[in-house]
């Protein structure tokens, strides 16, 4: 990517962080099957940490550990994302739908904008609030069709997208100071010691047939969706503003309609053909390959 911008590199990031990101809500679902939400988090916490902890020892990162700056950002984007955010995002899906996660986590562009737009004064040009507008509506439109009413899940999950614009924060700010894997891993390990005995705390009982159930899709959220995935999104975040990052986010239920469609011969249906216009419309927009008339990006490389 050396021709690259560091805007467009940015924006590669995101574009493979929802490749990942896609599968995120069917290999969560998937692991209860032989695991409650709170230890499937747990060992998928400690395996990120593992897969991070390599990456640190690997490029010889150790040195990172020692400014104060990052333990306090990196605690607080912890708090924010790693705790509370999975925390009711787990907790929902035992009760909701992958489909319904879908559509109710659209909230965190929301959630976003306000913080960094209107609480913090981070400015967004025209063109990106229309794209990121866009973006909403495509995802609206694929999902709206298939939600299925209000319930607790759902509200939990709500209730999450409002932990993730501070977390964001802290963990641009702890980028600045250290690489990703160093971020990562202090977040990772952190989670894993906190899921772990919260997971006692609720009672859940897992034995060692369980794991072994679990285990493919654990590795896969460890290693790809909690590690690979969050250093990519990290490094755009790191070039990128986090608004407009959230919102090209909201490209993943349509990439998810698209591996259900390759690996389950699932066809798109009339909903899901329609919703590529806005879509395609708003990432030209927030990527600035489509300018409206007049109108110039504003927003920094």
């Amino acid at each position: 990517m050396g021709n690259l911008t560091e805007k467009q590199k940015g924006e590669v990031y995101i574009f493979f962080t929802n490749v990942l990101w896609a599968f995120f809500p069917v290999f969560v679902v998937l692991s209860y099957v032989a695991m409650p939400a709170f230890s499937s988090l747990a060992w998928s916490t400690l395996f990120a940490a593992i897969f991070f902890a390599c990456l640190v020892v690997y490029k010889n990162r150790w040195y990172e550990f020692a400014d104060p700056l990052l333990w306090k950002y990196t605690l607080l984007g912890t708090f924010f994302i790693g705790i509370l955010y999975y925390g009711f995002y787990y907790a929902g899906l035992e009760y909701t739908t992958p489909g319904n996660v879908a559509i109710i986590a659209l909230f965190e562009v929301f959630t976003t904008f306000l913080f960094f737009n209107v609480l913090r004064g981070e400015h967004i040009s025209a063109p990106h609030k229309i794209g990121a507008t866009l973006m909403i509506l495509g995802a609206l439109i694929v999902l709206a069709p298939n939600f299925a009413g209000l319930n607790v899940g759902d509200i939990l999950i709500l209730v999450a997208t409002f932990c993730t614009p501070a977390g964001n924060l802290f963990q641009q700010k702890a980028r600045r100071i250290a690489s990703s894997e160093t971020v990562l891993f202090l977040r990772s390990g952190v989670c894993a010691i906190f899921f772990f005995p919260l997971a006692y705390a609720f009672g859940e009982q897992v034995s060692f047939a369980d794991i072994k159930v679990a285990m493919p899709f654990l590795l896969i959220n460890g290693f790809l969706l909690f590690g690979l995935s969050k250093i990519l999104f990290l490094e755009a975040i790191h070039r990128i503003p986090v608004t407009k990052a959230i919102a090209l986010g909201s490209a993943a239920p349509a990439l998810t309609l698209l591996v259900a469609w390759v690996f389950l011969e699932q066809v798109p249906n009339v909903w899901q053909l329609t919703s590529l216009v806005p879509l395609i419309a708003g990432v030209l927009l927030l990527t600035d390959q489509l300018k409206l008339p007049g109108s110039r990006s504003t927003i920094p490389a």
